[in-house]
């Protein structure tokens, strides 16, 4: 078999952008000109999708850059039809980079005659040919089980850690930590253990699915800066909902940080018209103009991140290095100081 020389990096048509970001930073890495791979992804008239990759890819360490985001169906096929291209091609390594991973909200089953769709989609990923996938901040930690390859989780939180640190510098300790719901509490300790801020819940009590009945605040957040922390925002009615119940509360400020913006349907002028001052969202789903119109909402790029974990992976060392602050620092210097 031919020695993998460099990483090879191939894009769907989910995030370019974000794509053509980590081959620019991979460039900067090697030193040498990184480009993504030169293929052609599309649909026939009654909407097949069809992949011809025009480079060759026989023995190569593959990474193939797709969130399946919205459309989520069509995304996650071309991702599965990319990856059975490449492995009919004798690509020697095929690495699924996942910036956002679809279908993990439906990790388990919640009543009776329902799927765990979460577990089909990684049974799917693997018989596609995927050797590895790589992904950021998974709704439920437990669907890394459902692999049996190995799968690597990255976090949101040390970058929001950075992030917060920079924007809040010199009133650190007017901050509170915000879980929107009492399953988040997890992801919202380990932003406050982070930055040294304490930690509140907003506990919401559902009539149906979709509704919110009753929302409570667990500690006191009067006179606090508040930072709601969570992975997805998707319509971001229980967002707004929970910054509203916080200000009623006494917070002087509110804001949120979360990982995936999904953003769908009502969300960006529910956003835009409530009472928090700012959405910090990073860039696993590409933005829509109008996201990046919004006055109040502000992304963070994962390009750093995923460049430094693709890098580590082709050349076997530690990808949870990048959960330390010390390793993610240098990264994103563009963009935070340690001052």
């Amino acid at each position: 078999m031919p020695v993998m020389t460099e990483p090879k990096l191939i894009s769907g048509n989910s995030n370019k952008p974000l794509a053509a970001s980590i081959a620019k930073r991979m460039s900067m890495h090697r030193g040498m000109n990184v480009s993504l791979c030169d293929a052609r992804i599309e649909r026939f008239n009654d909407q097949e999708i069809f992949v011809e990759v025009f480079e060759n890819v026989r023995g190569e360490d593959m990474y193939i850059i797709q969130p399946t985001s919205n459309p989520a169906n069509d995304n996650l096929m071309e991702l599965l039809i990319m990856s059975d291209a490449l492995r009919r091609s004798s690509a020697a390594r095929i690495t699924a980079v996942i910036p956002y991973f679809g279908y993990a909200r439906q990790d388990r089953r919640a009543k009776a005659r329902t799927p765990i769709s979460a577990k089909l989609v990684a049974n799917l990923l693997t018989e596609a040919g995927i050797d590895r996938v790589l992904t950021l901040d998974l709704h439920a930690a437990q669907i890394q089980g459902f692999f049996d390859i190995p799968v690597d989780n990255l976090y949101a939180a040390p970058v929001f850690a950075l992030d917060v640190q920079h924007h809040f510098r010199g009133r650190m300790d007017d901050l509170m930590v915000v879980s929107p719901d009492v399953g988040g509490v997890a992801r919202a300790r380990e932003l406050a253990t982070r930055i040294g801020a304490p930690l509140s819940i907003v506990d919401k009590r559902r009539e149906k699915a979709g509704e919110v009945a009753e929302m409570k605040v667990i500690g006191d957040v009067a006179g606090k800066a508040c930072i709601i922390v969570d992975d997805i925002c998707d319509t971001a009615g229980t967002l707004v909902k929970a910054a509203q119940v916080l200000t009623d509360h006494g917070a002087t400020e509110v804001h949120a940080y979360i990982t995936h913006g999904v953003l769908s349907g009502p969300a960006v002028e529910r956003v835009a018209n409530s009472v928090m001052k700012s959405l910090v969202i990073t860039d696993s789903i590409q933005p829509t103009e109008q996201v990046r119109a919004a006055p109040n909402i502000r992304i963070v790029p994962t390009a750093p991140m995923f460049t430094q974990a693709i890098l580590n992976i082709w050349n076997g060392t530690s990808v949870s290095s990048l959960f330390e602050t010390d390793t993610l620092l240098p990264i994103y210097e563009g963009l935070y100081s340690s001052g």
